[in-house]
């Protein structure tokens, strides 16, 4: 009898959640997909161009990464605050919003040649730092494409965008593989590996293109609202210029920033504090990380978000009971995920990348400390940032950012790459503490 009711109970719970639970499904398939190849063609380069070379590489494709977020400064995340605020009216916003991405994008790409040519870099990281520099148009094309398909509730085309890149730079880094010994070299130049980042980069800004211009014209089926009414139609006395726009989208931007900075910029400082040799080390782990991290980051970032701004101005029951639930069950699933990294790291990475790699076991182990505390921080994270909480989060994130700093400043120096993974989980602990004060003082 308790079975029957159990099922029952089990099956009612399905079809009221049915919906919601297939495009969850559909989220993480395309993204652990696509973070699964994106796993693979690291294992690939990494044990065809060596620890010195990887390193190299992912050093250069770490500082394009950082820099990446000032390209549109946070106008994707605005554009899920505004819509989810204003509606179809947030429509005013657009045509301001591409025209400060064109600003910005320039301004990114003019940083990263200067610092290629005056930086203290030998030929081959200078070249390095001007091609992956392309790899901004990928990201930007990216996260605006997301926004339209998040505020759409597309989330099957959401999944398809983000597997697309990934596939194809596995794809090519495959063939270049293929090429390189089949012509009797042992080594792939890492000016080739570049090339391929950067070709996939322009294939997903052409279509991110085509996708924001059906936006502007219009053609965007906007999710949890009325169909678009006569009068909200644009108005040009109403739209915004392009510096209206960065001074209400710079929180949303300096959080995607703050956050590279936390999690990514000591595979940057260990290249200049320690050398490349140390960089191919950490970023093995930093890589494994990164797929694990991708489980709340699908949850909250794809799915939840567009939801919880619109929750936040129209149903703040349905926020609450989701930010509770949210906290138990990011919890349980990080303390799991650390214990797993755990029982599989000391097997699993000589494994994949090579006996050369051994010294990152020691660093994942370590890593996987913070694991509990960042997917927790996801869950509290992400009802700050509804409402008018954006700004103080991200100063929250700046301090965050900036006590990192201080602490890889001063343990790699003496600790090398193992005192980058402390400073991480420091950091992780003090920015999920932080979350946890605000969001107490405020609701």
């Amino acid at each position: 009898m308790a079975t029957k009711q159990l099922r029952k109970k089990l099956i009612s719970i399905f079809s009221k959640h049915k919906e919601s639970l297939v495009s969850v499904s559909w989220l993480w398939l395309g993204s652990m997909t696509g973070a699964a190849l994106t796993f693979v063609t690291q294992i690939i380069l990494a044990r065809v161009l060596g620890v010195d070379q990887f390193g190299k590489f992912s050093s250069a494709f770490a500082m394009v990464t950082l820099l990446a977020p000032l390209a549109g400064f946070g106008v994707a995340g605005f554009w899920l605050n505004a819509f989810g605020r204003e509606g179809w009216q947030a429509q005013r916003w657009l045509p301001g919003s591409l025209r400060f991405l064109m600003f910005s994008t320039i301004f990114v790409l003019l940083l990263l040649w200067i610092w290629a040519w005056i930086g203290p870099h030998d030929t081959t990281t200078s070249r390095l730092l001007v091609i992956l520099s392309f790899h901004v148009f990928g990201v930007a094309a990216i996260e605006l494409t997301g926004a339209k398909y998040q505020l759409e509730g597309r989330h099957r085309y959401l999944a398809g965008l983000q597997l697309a890149p990934n596939l194809l730079r596995f794809i090519c880094v495959a063939f270049l593989l293929v090429l390189v010994q089949g012509a009797g070299g042992s080594k792939p130049q890492l000016i080739y590996v570049a090339m391929i980042f950067a070709a996939v980069a322009i294939i997903v800004l052409l279509f991110g293109a085509h996708q924001i211009g059906l936006m502007i014209r219009g053609r965007l089926a906007l999710e949890g609202h009325e169909t678009l009414l006569e009068n909200a139609s644009l108005n040009p006395a109403e739209q915004p210029g392009p510096w209206k726009v960065m001074s209400v989208s710079w929180p949303f931007g300096m959080a995607g920033l703050f956050y590279l900075i936390y999690f990514q910029s000591d595979i940057i400082l260990i290249k200049y504090l320690v050398n490349e040799s140390a960089v191919g080390i950490y970023s093995v782990a930093f890589v494994v990380m990164n797929a694990v991290y991708l489980f709340p980051s699908v949850l909250y970032q794809k799915f939840f978000l567009p939801r919880l701004h619109r929750w936040a101005h129209h149903a703040q029951d349905q926020l609450y009971r989701v930010y509770h639930i949210g906290n138990v069950t990011m919890l349980g699933s990080g303390l799991a995920a650390m214990v797993l990294l755990w029982l599989v790291a000391p097997v699993l990475l000589p494994v994949l990348f090579g006996v050369e790699y051994q010294a990152a076991v020691m660093l994942l182990i370590i890593l996987s400390v913070a694991t509990p505390f960042r997917f927790v921080a996801n869950s509290v994270g992400a009802v700050l940032t509804t409402r008018n909480h954006m700004r103080m989060k991200v100063r929250l994130m700046g301090a965050g950012a900036l006590v990192n700093i201080i602490l890889n400043l001063g343990l790699i120096p003496v600790f090398g790459a193992v005192g980058a993974a402390v400073a991480t989980v420091i950091t992780e602990v003090l920015i999920m503490l932080m979350y946890f004060w605000y969001y107490r003082s405020v609701f």
